[in-house]
């Protein structure tokens, strides 16, 4: 079973920036300027979740709903596209008592890379203007917030069974 020290260690071998904003949660830095994605140790998994952007509430997205449910099916190798609260992420739950190294590299990697390869589209879908300058020094503050203020914890009335 992973411990929060083999995730570290695991963490410091990926060679990416990280910090641990709770026990057991850590905020890591996104690379090339792109968004963070949040671990969370929640015994028996490991929770994956990168906040892709905020969903104007104003507008009908039914295209947009489409494209994520065919990425989802097509082009997101590991995890899915979700909402919550009024935001689009991208998260994937992975299992403790299996987990490798190279399994947890891959699943960040494809996060990063959904997010990364899809979000023109899935901005002009939303009918959110594309940022013309990079993302501001405060992204990794306003990420280790909005980490914290999530639960990150399997519940009941998220999961089913097949």
């Amino acid at each position: 079973m992973m411990t929060r020290e083999d995730l570290e260690s695991y963490l410091i071998r990926m060679g990416t920036e990280w910090e641990e904003v709770e026990e057991g949660m850590f905020l890591l830095r996104g690379t090339n300027g792109g968004p963070p994605v949040v671990a969370n140790l929640s015994d028996p998994v490991l929770l994956l979740r990168l906040k892709v952007m905020d969903l104007p509430g104003d507008q009908d997205h039914t295209d947009l709903y489409r494209t994520l449910l065919e990425l989802n099916a097509t082009d997101v190798v590991h995890g899915a596209y979700g909402i919550e609260e009024g935001e689009l992420i991208l998260s994937d739950t992975l299992e403790l008592e299996t987990l490798d190294f190279e399994e947890l590299q891959a699943s960040v990697e494809s996060l990063q890379y959904a997010a990364a390869s899809h979000m023109e589209r899935i901005r002009e879908l939303a009918g959110v203007d594309t940022p013309e300058e990079t993302k501001s020094e405060s992204e990794g503050e306003e990420a280790g917030e909005w980490a914290s203020s999530r639960s990150f914890r399997p519940s009941s009335s998220r999961t089913s069974t097949i």
